[in-house]
């Protein structure tokens, strides 16, 4: 969703400066600079929401059969991000560096 978010803001931005742009021979992202900082801003303002990072720590470590896991994100390769693979061999829960998600390797004992 942030990503369809800047594709728009950066989008209406072109639209409104490519007369100026054009003349100048540049672009000026500092409109779209402005609306996301004010944007983020209005939504960390919110206390009764939780942050994304408080929602994905809410999810326990998921465990593992194997030493490697392939995290995605989601199942849906549309919602989830590029693979990243992930080795298990320490005792502390391994966190995937795009979404969070963490993971323990389960002993078998």
């Amino acid at each position: 969703m942030s990503s369809s978010l800047l594709r728009s803001l950066v989008n209406r931005s072109r639209s409104r400066s490519s007369n100026v742009g054009a003349a100048l021979g540049t672009r000026n992202y500092n409109l779209v600079s402005n609306q996301i900082s004010n944007h983020t801003a209005k939504w960390m303002q919110d206390t009764s929401k939780k942050s994304p990072m408080e929602l994905i720590n809410e999810i326990p470590p998921i465990k593992v059969e194997g030493r490697i896991v392939a995290c995605e994100g989601d199942t849906d390769p549309a919602l989830g991000h590029p693979i990243e693979f992930i080795c298990l061999d320490l005792k502390e829960p391994a966190v995937c560096k795009y979404c969070g998600l963490r993971y323990v390797q389960a002993h078998h004992h």
